[in-house]
């Protein structure tokens, strides 16, 4: 097997590979490392690299394994963090200007499983200033581009992760998501996002620990090499009030499931949104799918009332905690945008907040009652497909004008706001070539349940597959 061809196999390929060792973990790592060089140039995914310490940490794997010790649940796994998240001994810049030379003392809780579990880490993939918008560029990297059109975006704040993953630079990788930002970029690069219940990665540090708006998951190329990451971030720790007790160890089986008679709700719109014609006809095209795996579909959806002021107040309320003393200091030196969600912030009241959260538990319980008919709800990811690389934000779909920059993400966060897990699996393109996900939402806390169908649908489509053609013009 070619260098090549080890970059594009799954995560669970290559550490069954690696464990009956017919590759070496250095083996893996070179050949991460070598598509990085090649194709990274084209698409300014990974920002940081930390190849010497890749290939050193590699070979320690290969030394324990000819030593017959145990190297970790995703052990010999090379991956890519998500330049939000500390890195110990890393630079981790946050996209801007302010923080370009910041090296962090330790590593972030995420991190510190990634690690303990085996993983390789190569460095870090670009992300939008702050981790704000769907739309990865800053003033510190650039633009990230889309490897299915470089002239697109990869969308965010994920984004640097999402095309690392379709181009072969990396199996897996970390992403975080308030609004959208695993699902998104995974939806416009043809890749898998995971939004995990609240709790279910504890997360350290957090300026807010019970805050439940802000998570953080895996990236991968398939539902399966997800999971197996999965596996590696969840579980308990007394670091967040809000961690999830179960282990991680139920994303280890098999994800089959028999799907006959389960019974699914299908929106095209979450009964309010603009939505691109693009986007609907390759949803729409898939739906028989979940059919043919044996569930009931249904044209069915629950009231969204009030989710859109839930998330802008809260969204806005935690950019005013996090920036406000950056913004006294140095505004000129940050982005339009998050000042303009600061400002938001300083003008929220005590009883505005106590409303939301009301709408919040009251929409919390409209969703319980609908699934206990429905057990997923079947949905878009994004409104509209990638749009112009050089454009910051959507500012209108389908006639409709949008309000505020992430605005067009609406069918993203209306579901943060549920605090429901869901995911992003590639679902088809557009006659233009570019991708389209599925979004498939579960119940309350059954991340499982929406993993074994994302990977039905997986096995049934196989739209992962198609690989970018960034990728073959530099091969």
């Amino acid at each position: 097997m070619n260098a090549a061809e080890l970059c594009f196999l799954r995560a669970v390929d290559l550490r069954r590979l690696i464990d009956e060792r017919q590759v070496s973990v250095r083996d893996v790592v070179s050949a991460h490392l070598d598509q990085i060089e090649r194709v990274n140039p084209r698409v300014n995914a990974v920002v940081t690299l930390t190849a010497d310490a890749a290939l050193a940490a590699a070979d320690d794997a290969d030394r324990r394994l000819g030593a017959g010790e145990e190297i970790g649940v995703l052990g010999g796994l090379p991956v890519l963090h998500k330049d939000l998240v500390d890195t110990k001994g890393i630079r981790t810049t946050h996209g801007s200007p302010l923080y370009a030379d910041h090296v962090p003392a330790a590593d972030a809780l995420i991190i510190e499983r990634l690690r303990a579990a085996g993983a390789v880490t190569m460095g870090k993939t670009n992300t939008p200033e702050f981790g704000a918008g769907s739309q990865t560029f800053n003033r510190v990297f650039g633009r990230t581009l889309n490897p299915y059109n470089t002239a697109r975006t990869c969308g965010g704040s994920s984004g640097g992760a999402a095309v690392a993953l379709a181009c072969g630079l990396s199996p897996i990788a970390d992403g975080s998501d308030t609004g959208g930002s695993l699902r998104n970029p995974a939806n416009f690069c043809n890749v898998v996002g995971f939004r995990p219940s609240p709790g279910r990665v504890p997360q350290y540090p957090a300026e807010v620990g019970w805050f439940p708006i802000s998570v953080q998951g895996p990236m991968a190329r398939t539902v399966e090499d997800a999971a197996l990451m999965l596996a590696a971030l969840a579980g308990p720790d007394p670091r967040s009030p809000i961690a999830i007790s179960e282990s991680g160890d139920q994303f280890l089986a098999p994800l089959e499931r028999d799907f006959r008679g389960v019974k699914i709700a299908y929106t095209r719109d979450f009964g309010e949104l603009p939505v691109d014609p693009r986007i609907t006809s390759v949803i729409d095209d898939q739906r028989g799918v979940f059919e043919t795996v044996g569930c009931r579909v249904e044209d069915a959806c629950p009231s969204f009332a009030d989710a859109d002021e839930i998330f802008q107040l809260w969204r806005a309320w935690r950019f005013e905690l996090r920036f406000e003393k950056l913004v006294a200091e140095h505004r000129d030196e940050i982005k339009e945008t998050i000042l303009w969600n600061v400002q938001k912030g300083r003008e929220i009241t005590g009883p505005q907040l106590a409303r939301a959260e009301r709408d919040r538990t009251l929409l919390y319980h409209r969703l319980r009652t609908f699934m206990e008919e429905y057990e997923f709800l079947v949905a878009p990811v994004s409104q509209v497909p990638p749009f112009d690389v050089e454009q910051e934000y959507i500012t209108e779909i389908d006639g409709v004008a949008m309000e505020t920059y992430i605005d067009w993400m609406k069918s993203c966060y209306f579901v943060t706001v549920t605090g429901l897990p869901a995911i992003s699996v590639p679902c088809g393109f557009t006659s233009e070539g570019t991708p389209v996900g599925v979004q498939i939402i579960g119940r309350h806390q059954d991340d499982l349940g929406v993993l074994q169908l994302a990977y039905a649908f997986q096995q049934a489509t196989e739209f992962w597959r198609r690989r970018p053609g960034v990728v073959d013009e530099t091969e």
